[in-house]
């Protein structure tokens, strides 16, 4: 069921219908979009060499500054594809409707991005981050050879699992033990760091790269959330969370998710779907200082906060070590 759930992740792709941006457009008519078939853990500058040869004949002379946007949001080109469309698309837009630009980089906004060595550097730079949080250091990545390294980057480029499968194991970037097939557990509040007897360690640290994006007013259905303006509504946590176990007690995503927003997930706060008790209603007077999360997708998937942390972290974690999650919230009220 593992291998299956990681196999659906490499697998997954979004229907994406390209426009080019009407600036720049240099023929008449313009051209229909373009038809492409994204891969959730890709990046949207790697679509290029399938993008230009079908606009080229519409586009002006000189030199290309390529960057894409959502209704005029442009897209930060280092967050893969699979993630930004859970972020942005409270409610899935299929095929998902984005622009093309060849010039006007908004370079106020996006750091600059040479295309694939950009995206390369990116990925690789994440791993070195991954292993030091689980590690405690990054010489596996760093010791790796040229060769395996371009190797591992071409299996995440084409999707090719088999590929990374043999390749991933030398960085020695630990497991995480499945909760459900524990025989033991450890001393309470320990953080579990074992090592197996391959020699590799059983982390206790897991990258996560959480994005909370804040509403303001309430919704009750996901189509009513408002499209959003600026990557200020966006909180950006880079953060690894401390895989706890306590006896007899199973660690959760909700209890993840509560060490990164506490704020979000105290006692007080409450999460879409829950009855309030008398009291939190009695509480309308405006003093209440919690917000409500409506929502959190991992690779797509709605997620279920009581699910075992573990099952996440071994089945949805990007190819570069780093489990993405993306939380919609409606803001606390002040």
């Amino acid at each position: 069921m593992a291998k299956e759930a990681v196999k659906y992740v490499w697998e997954g792709a979004i229907p994406l219908q390209i426009h080019l941006h009407k600036s720049d457009v240099a023929s008449h008519p313009s051209p229909p979009p373009a038809l492409v078939l994204a891969p959730r853990i890709g990046y949207l500058p790697l679509l290029i060499p399938l993008i230009k040869p079908y606009f080229k004949d519409s586009l002006p002379p000189g030199e290309d500054s390529i960057w894409f946007d959502y209704k005029g949001f442009p897209l930060k080109w280092y967050i893969p594809t699979g993630v930004l469309f859970d972020l942005l698309c409270a409610e899935p837009e299929r095929p998902w409707n984005l622009t093309i630009h060849f010039r006007g980089y908004p370079s106020n906004i996006l750091i600059p991005c040479e295309g694939e060595d950009s995206v390369k550097w990116n990925f690789v730079n994440s791993l070195k981050e991954a292993q030091y949080i689980i590690n405690g250091n990054c010489k596996n990545v760093m010791n790796m050879s040229q060769s395996d390294q371009e190797d591992l980057w071409t299996s995440v480029m084409n999707g090719n699992l088999d590929a990374y499968t043999r390749l991933s194991p030398k960085l020695k970037m630990g497991t995480v033990e499945d909760e459900f097939s524990s025989l033991s557990s450890p001393q309470s509040g320990q953080v579990v760091a074992e090592t197996d007897v391959a020699g590799q360690v059983k982390t206790a640290r897991i990258p996560v790269r959480l994005y909370v994006r804040s509403i303001n007013k309430d919704f009750k259905n996901l189509e009513d959330v408002p499209e959003i303006d600026t990557w200020d509504d966006i909180s950006y946590l880079n953060r690894p969370v401390e895989f706890l176990r306590e006896e007899g007690k199973c660690f959760t995503l909700r209890d993840a998710i509560e060490s990164l927003l506490p704020e979000f997930m105290g006692d007080r706060a409450q999460t879409s779907g829950e009855e309030r008790s008398m009291d939190d209603t009695e509480e309308e007077d405006g003093s209440r200082e919690t917000g409500e999360i409506k929502l959190v997708r991992i690779q797509g998937i709605e997620m279920k906060l009581e699910i075992p942390f573990s099952w996440v972290v071994n089945n949805l974690m990007n190819p570069e070590f780093y489990l993405h999650i993306s939380v919609l919230v409606k803001a606390p009220q002040r």
